[in-house]
C-alpha cells in the first residue's frame, strides 16, 4: 500500500468551475474513475469552494486499472495532471497498458 506521504500530486488542475479548483487543487485527495475516461470522481461542478485552502491534492485512489501508473489501485505517477479531455475533468496522465 502506498504511504501518505508518497501519493502523487495533483500537479496541474484546468478544470474551472470545480468546487475544489482554486488557484490548483485543494481537496485532500482525489479518486480516478474508471470505464471509458479517466474522470475525476472528485469534481464537482459548483461555484461553492471546498477543500483545504490550499493547493496541495493528492490521488488518493485510481479505478483505472489498466493505466500504466496504477498498480492495486493506487496511481505510481510523480505526479498527475487533470483538465479536459474526454470528460471535463480528466486525469490527463493516464496512459493505457
Amino acid at each position: 500500500m502506498t504511504q501518505m506521504m508518497a501519493m502523487p500530486r495533483v500537479q496541474t488542475c484546468t478544470v474551472s468551475g470545480c468546487g475544489y479548483n482554486h488557484d490548483g487543487c485543494t481537496a485532500f485527495a482525489i479518486t480516478i474513475g474508471r470505464g471509458t475516461t479517466s474522470a475525476c470522481d472528485t469534481f464537482i461542478d459548483t461555484a461553492d469552494k471546498g477543500g483545504m485552502g490550499q493547493a496541495e491534492a493528492q490521488v488518493g485512489a485510481c479505478k483505472r486499472a489498466d493505466c500504466v501508473h496504477n498498480t492495486e489501485l493506487e496511481c505510481h505517477a510523480p505526479s498527475i495532471m487533470v483538465g479536459a479531455g474526454e470528460d471535463r475533468a480528466d486525469c490527463l496522465t493516464f496512459e493505457a497498458r
